[in-house]
């Protein structure tokens, strides 16, 4: 997936990671090193949501669904899906979330 956003973007990324073992794998250290010219990672500390841009995109779309009455699974899958979505448009929203860790470079 990453290899395909470095291509679909056409320039460097930028992972910022929390401390999945996933992510401290030997391969993916492999993967890293030898990609080190196009791609950088940030690792998290263990436990920090308050660093984790990603948090503050799932708080957006849990305080939308707060009142969402749904039949089924299916039915809350499509509001995630469709907030989401809403929010992939809003840039302003993603800046934001980014902004709140502290990490930005324009914080």
């Amino acid at each position: 997936m990453v290899v395909r956003a470095r291509i679909q973007l056409g320039g460097p990324i930028v992972l910022v990671w929390d401390n999945v073992r996933l992510h401290l794998t030997a391969g993916m250290k492999e993967f890293i090193d030898a990609n080190a010219e196009w791609l950088s990672v940030f690792q998290l500390p263990t436990y920090a949501p308050d660093l984790n841009p990603t948090e503050g995109i799932w708080a957006l779309v849990k305080r939308d669904l707060g009142n969402l009455a749904a039949a089924d699974l299916g039915e809350i899958t499509r509001a995630v899906k469709r907030r989401l979505k809403a929010i992939q448009y809003r840039p302003d929203l993603v800046d934001g979330c980014i902004a709140a860790t502290g990490l930005s470079l324009d914080a």
